[in-house]
């Protein structure tokens, strides 16, 4: 495990280097095992309440098992309610990044969906991605309205929050958040001259095929 929370606070370190995270927003977790319980996959490391990524020492992070008591130094983020309600809803999800990066979170202060404006929407499992409903942060009810969300999605966005998206390991869900930004941005930008033309259900049904098979998959 000491291994596992290196690659989680360098993963931090990441997200705020690509700008998608300033100072001690947002939030990382990663699916992992209690000490002497290999393989039962019962917990999580989660990065600390209120610390600077710079900072952090593995000492710093916190696991918690799914009942939601923890054992550290240091309490965990205040997030860690759609981190433990994803792992035990989502069996998929390995890691858990939550961002308040700027065209996600501009687009999450307007409440909107993001349309089929562009075929690499369904790298998030859907035609769609959705804005959940506001609640505030940290409480039972905001994870609930994420899960509500991210229904048959790696992602969703939280109502004048931020964003929210879960990977197979810690590499994939930074390389998701970002994939995210970036759509965010290209929407918003889209919207500035006029509705983007959006792809029709048909298309979309297609391209979410055609991905079950992309990349160097088995």
């Amino acid at each position: 495990m000491p291994e596992l929370r290196r690659k989680l606070i360098d993963t931090a370190r990441r997200m705020a280097a690509s700008g998608l995270n300033t100072g001690t927003a947002g939030n990382l977790s990663v699916r992992a095992d209690a000490p002497g319980e290999n393989g039962a996959g019962n917990g999580f490391l989660i990065t600390p309440s209120g610390m600077d990524y710079a900072l952090l020492q593995p000492e710093d992070i916190v696991f918690m098992r799914l009942d939601g008591t923890y054992t550290g130094q240091r309490k965990p983020s205040s997030e860690w309610r759609f981190h433990r309600d994803l792992y035990a809803a989502r069996p998929e999800a390995g890691a858990v990044l939550h961002a308040h990066s700027p065209f996600a979170t501009s687009l999450a202060c307007l409440r909107r969906d993001i349309p089929a404006f562009h075929y690499m929407i369904a790298r998030f499992g859907g035609d769609s991605l959705r804005c959940a409903h506001y609640a505030t942060f940290g409480t039972q009810a905001l994870s609930d309205a994420a899960l509500v969300a991210m229904a048959g999605r790696r992602a969703c966005l939280l109502a004048n929050h931020g964003m929210l998206v879960f990977g197979h390991d810690l590499d994939q869900a930074l390389a998701l958040g970002s994939e995210l930004e970036t759509l965010c941005e290209q929407y918003w930008r889209a919207c500035q001259l006029g509705a983007p033309v959006l792809l029709d259900a048909a298309e979309m049904a297609t391209v979410l095929e055609k991905f079950g098979r992309y990349g160097q998959q088995a």
